[in-house]
């Protein structure tokens, strides 16, 4: 009888207990990183300041279409008063030129906006391509190939342009909902030939093996055994693909195809801040700093996440 030698176990950091599984090692991991923490704290911040807008637009004392002319000089061309765009205690921020609109409770109502459009989007971008990741990697054959070729279909497509079309020639429906669902139906193929490529590796593991021969069936065994298994990679992928969901949108409501004022976006006041950038530069500089340390915040924690997670990442 052929005996094999056992595999040693992956050898745990030196501060870490033995015995600790792949997340609690994996949260040890992420815990000591300095990037991670900073990362998170501005992630947290700005998820805070989108749940919480209409309390902190109150707190300041200004709705995000309020005007304030007693707060632009009419014979400026509506140039905001005092410094910094007009910082002042009543507007922390300062206030729009011309308009007088106070720039904090815009941020904040425009960081509900944004936020809310790419977590939405990458909801439905996550759960679609890994169903449909799963379905073609496991059941293979005429699944498999339906799936592979839907998929390459939609990544055909040239998905900037086709937005831009789409958002364009809807007129009379909610912006919001649009862009979520137009944003969500080009972004499922990338995650779904992750998941694909990983549960083709998974499905003839000995675990696997061992539930389709006790009973089990495709449901049991895809929900219990394969889904666990690309859920590090996954985690990963959807913390690195929020940052993109976050510049498409403000990338169309910049170029006026998305959210239409008075509704507040960052991508839409940082357009509108291009004609006031050498009178009142504080206008282009706050909304594009927010979107700014957005992207890299989540762009920095996603990094983290598939190195600790992503075994096929290859990094350290």
């Amino acid at each position: 009888m052929t005996t094999t030698a056992p595999v040693p176990p992956t050898a745990a950091p030196a501060d870490v207990p033995a015995g600790k599984g792949p997340w609690q090692l994996a949260r040890a991991e992420l815990r000591r990183r300095t990037a991670v923490k900073v990362s998170l704290a501005v992630v947290v911040l700005f998820l805070l300041m989108a749940a919480g807008a209409p309390l902190w637009s109150a707190l300041a004392g200004w709705s995000p279409e309020e005007f304030d002319k007693t707060a632009v000089d009419p014979y400026l061309g509506g140039r905001p008063l005092g410094p910094l765009g007009g910082v002042s205690p009543a507007h922390w921020l300062g206030v729009e030129p011309v308009t007088g609109r106070d720039l904090f409770a815009r941020v904040v109502h425009g960081a509900q906006v944004s936020l809310l459009i790419a977590l939405t989007a990458t909801a439905i971008v996550v759960v679609a391509g890994t169903a449909a990741g799963i379905a073609a990697g496991y059941f293979g054959g005429r699944t498999d190939t339906v799936l592979s070729r839907l998929m390459d279909l939609t990544m055909s497509f040239p998905s900037l342009i086709f937005m831009i079309a789409m958002m364009s020639v809807a007129k009379d429906v909610n912006r919001i909902v649009l862009m979520t669902a137009v944003i969500g139906l080009f972004g499922w193929p990338g995650i779904a030939r992750v998941v694909r490529g990983q549960t083709l590796s998974l499905k003839h593991r000995e675990y696997v093996d061992a539930a389709r021969v006790a009973g089990s069936g495709p449901w049991r065994i895809l929900t219990r055994a394969v889904l666990p298994g690309v859920s590090g990679p996954v985690i990963a992928y959807t913390t690195l693909i929020i940052p993109g969901m976050i510049a498409t949108e403000a990338a169309l409501s910049y170029l006026g195809v998305g959210v239409r004022p008075p509704t507040p976006s960052w991508g839409q006041m940082i357009a509108e801040s291009v004609a006031f950038y050498d009178t009142d530069p504080m206008y282009f500089v706050i909304p594009s700093a927010c979107l700014f340390l957005t992207v890299l915040a989540f762009t920095l924690l996603g990094d983290a996440l598939r190195d600790v997670l992503d075994p096929r990442s290859g990094r350290p």
